[in-house]
């Protein structure tokens, strides 16, 4: 049996290349394939419809080598980026849950 951090490791890279490839290289996700990844894995946080300019500015920043794409060091980034967040999300509604009472 695969402890749980063993398998979330394993649905992050078997995510990563089920989508990357599709546009070409089998070890990169091109923007098209970073958009339908996040329209179909991350639903909550993509609710049906991806803000462009924020799409692009996050591509942007990510893409470290300037390649228009994302190979997977630089999608594990992003994977830490959301993970951070969710973090922080969860801290203050602790926080604030603790006030109320």
């Amino acid at each position: 049996m695969e402890a749980p951090l063993e398998k979330a490791l394993e649905v992050m890279i078997g995510t990563f290349h089920k989508y990357s490839g599709k546009d070409g290289n089998k070890y990169k996700l091109s923007k098209a394939e970073m958009r339908e990844l996040l329209l179909r894995e991350m639903p909550a946080f993509v609710p049906g419809k991806i803000d462009e300019p924020g799409f692009e500015y996050m591509m942007k920043k990510l893409d470290s080598n300037k390649d228009e794409e994302l190979d997977f060091q630089e999608y594990s980034v992003f994977l830490a980026i959301a993970a951070s967040l969710c973090n922080e999300f969860f801290q203050e509604c602790a926080d604030e849950s603790n006030r109320k009472r």
